[in-house]
């Protein structure tokens, strides 16, 4: 065999094997795809789409329907909002917003009025607590299956702009008509606190926002500081917010030690919340009235009350949702819970 046909020779051996390896290293990546665990549908679909889908398509759009289908599999409470409703909703927190001004929950598919802020818009066209919502400027929204994002979207605006709403009113026949104009809603969670008699103090939570914990404090050593030696702390109506102004506002409550809240998940660490000694009404006497609108971070507050024999519970059956919500901020401004 001469030179050139030994090169040649080599060159070949050398190209089989080469070619042998990549035919197992491709079975090998090809089996790992396949597996169950690994195999990345949603991104063959979107290749899929892309490449022999018959028309253009937005892919901002399904993305988002993919996340909220995705998320209705979940539990009721889990939620994915984009960056305009993510925004609606820590403004109602965290500051003031521009709005009706109305606290709602959807009951049965109807927008139900929990209550008009005071002050506001809706309290002074004449929305009352327990108006249910079933048109907004002439469209219906009642057992359309309407989400809170939606809400949210048609109720809020810019100040001065109106928005008319149909409502029916229990007792009363037919619907109700309001024309509304927008205005800004400050939001403020202790709408009332003030001596009943000379040694019962009462508290209205509306929500626990972001300065809630705050204004608790603030109002409960004005009314100590007027003898105070019972609280009547109303949850009715509240269906919650940010977890920790209402384990701040518990800590007032509890004996040092004394669990509020034990948080568990499938992927997460064990957490436990216990009272420290910075609370200021250890000793006096509580009472806590609920309603089956006090949700989520009144039902850490109440039921840690329940749980430690703190204080009274009084009023009807809670939401019960029973899961604290963790957010999760994307790179736009969108936020999953």
């Amino acid at each position: 065999m001469n030179k050139a046909s030994s090169s040649f020779s080599r060159v070949l051996y050398t190209l089989l094997i080469f070619l042998l390896g990549m035919s197992v290293a491709f079975y090998l990546v090809k089996k790992q795809r396949t597996t169950p665990n690994t195999y990345d549908k949603l991104r063959d679909l979107i290749y899929y789409i892309d490449h022999y889908y018959v028309d253009t398509v937005n892919h901002e759009q399904l993305t988002e329907s993919a996340i909220r289908g995705m998320l209705e599999h979940l539990d009721p409470h889990s939620t994915y909002s984009d960056a305009e409703e993510n925004k609606a909703q820590t403004e109602a927190l965290e500051g003031a917003f521009e709005g009706i001004g109305i606290q709602f929950n959807i009951m049965n598919d109807t927008i139900m009025v929990v209550a008009a802020i005071a002050g506001g818009p809706s309290e002074k066209a004449g929305i009352r607590a327990g108006d249910r919502i079933i048109r907004v400027d002439d469209e219906p929204v009642a057992a359309v299956g309407i989400t809170n994002e939606q809400v949210f979207k048609k109720l809020r605006g810019k100040k001065g702009t109106q928005v008319k709403i149909g409502v029916l009113r229990p007792e009363v026949s037919g619907v109700l008509d309001f024309d509304i104009v927008r205005d800004v809603i400050p939001t403020y969670s202790i709408p009332s606190a003030y001596m009943i008699n000379e040694r019962t103090g009462y508290i209205k939570i509306d929500q626990f926002g972001a300065h809630t914990a705050e204004e608790f404090t603030t109002a409960l050593h004005k009314l100590l500081d007027k003898g105070m030696q019972q609280l009547i702390l109303d949850l009715r109506g509240n269906t919650g917010g940010y977890m920790e102004a209402a384990l701040k506002i518990t800590d007032h409550f509890l004996p040092q030690g004394d669990l509020i809240l034990s948080v568990k998940g499938l992927h997460t660490k064990p957490e436990k919340f216990h009272a420290t000694n910075k609370g200021v009404f250890k000793e006096g006497e509580l009472i806590v009235l609920i309603d089956e609108f006090s949700a989520s971070a009144s039902e850490i507050l109440a039921g840690a009350i329940q749980d430690n024999d703190c204080g009274t519970i009084m009023g009807i059956r809670s939401f019960r949702k029973g899961l604290v919500l963790r957010p999760f901020d994307f790179a736009d401004g969108s936020q999953v819970r």
